[in-house]
């Protein structure tokens, strides 16, 4: 017999006897089952209690790709608590030993960092502290005046979509020194500025005029408080508009976008509402201008 044909012989011989061992095997019985949805059931709880279930992506059928983080609504109550834990003096000053530096140098932060923050650059918005974090927890993006212009929101689309963390904030402060040397100079009170600042400042602008015409009797530099804020509420209607991944995250409810001021006299943070936010995404959702995924 040709070796060849050994081998076809061979082969059928083993599929079925293969067969034949699959079909004697013994089935398994109701009490079986049950115990296999129980550990199951006991499996997928402990999950879920950590946040961590695959079941959160908000559209059915779709792997959501921030399951293996908290819920954004857990990150921002993480969020909070730190910062309450700043204010209070009550600093637990986590995941800053060698242990999680050696992490550091062996695993990736997309398993770790649960928020991405983009602030301002100033001395006085120490990001980690305020927020009581450490190593790999928080993705931060520092430019002045917290701006969202394209290398920012670049910055952005890398923190949610592959450090997959499930919070933006978008954290402006008080006494902003870019914001209030845009508003001088549209006051006509400011001085000479170096070459590169003011494109870097320029996406400022638009907030300060709006805040000045939707606050007509507050005059002069009393404005700037409004001005910090609505500069916060401009940065995400930039990142909404030019940012398709941004959008579709928040729209699926995968991540959340959040506004906030940090007080440099208190260390204090005050959240702006949440439903702006979605306000926002909305009137961009419905702008034909607003940038498009581009189809590969």
């Amino acid at each position: 017999m040709k070796r060849s044909t050994i081998l076809v012989v061979a082969c059928y011989v083993a599929s079925v006897l293969f067969l034949i061992s699959a079909f004697n095997e013994t089935p398994v019985n109701s009490e079986q089952a049950a115990n296999q949805a129980e550990k199951h059931g006991a499996e997928k709880a402990a999950v879920q209690a950590k946040g961590h279930a695959p079941e959160h992506a908000a559209v059915a059928g779709e792997v959501n790709p921030f399951a293996a983080k908290p819920l954004p609504d857990e990150a921002i109550a993480m969020l909070k608590q730190g910062n309450q834990n700043f204010v209070d003096g009550k600093l637990t000053h986590p995941h800053l030993d060698a242990a999680r530096l050696k992490q550091a140098g062996s695993e990736n932060q997309g398993d770790h960092a649960y928020a991405t923050v983009i602030t301002c650059s100033d001395s006085r918005v120490p990001v980690e502290a305020i927020f009581d974090a450490g190593i790999m927890d928080i993705f931060v993006i520092r430019v002045a005046g917290n701006v969202c212009d394209v290398d920012e929101r670049g910055s952005i689309e890398y923190g949610l979509a592959h450090v997959n963390t499930p919070v933006l904030v978008v954290l402006g402060h008080t006494q902003c020194g870019a914001v209030t040397a845009v508003t001088h100079a549209i006051l006509g009170t400011g001085h000479p500025l170096e070459r590169n600042i003011p494109p870097l400042v320029d996406n400022i602008e638009p907030a300060v005029r709006k805040a000045m015409a939707d606050n007509p009797g507050i005059k002069g530099t009393a404005i700037i408080p409004q001005a910090i804020e609505e500069n916060i509420w401009h940065g995400i209607e930039e990142l909404f508009m030019e940012s398709p991944s941004t959008r579709e995250f928040v729209s699926k409810g995968y991540a959340k976008v959040l506004g906030a001021v940090y007080d440099v006299g208190t260390g204090e943070i005050s959240w702006l509402p949440e439903t702006k936010t979605l306000e926002i995404l909305k009137k961009v959702e419905a702008d034909s201008s607003k940038a498009v995924a581009e189809k590969h």
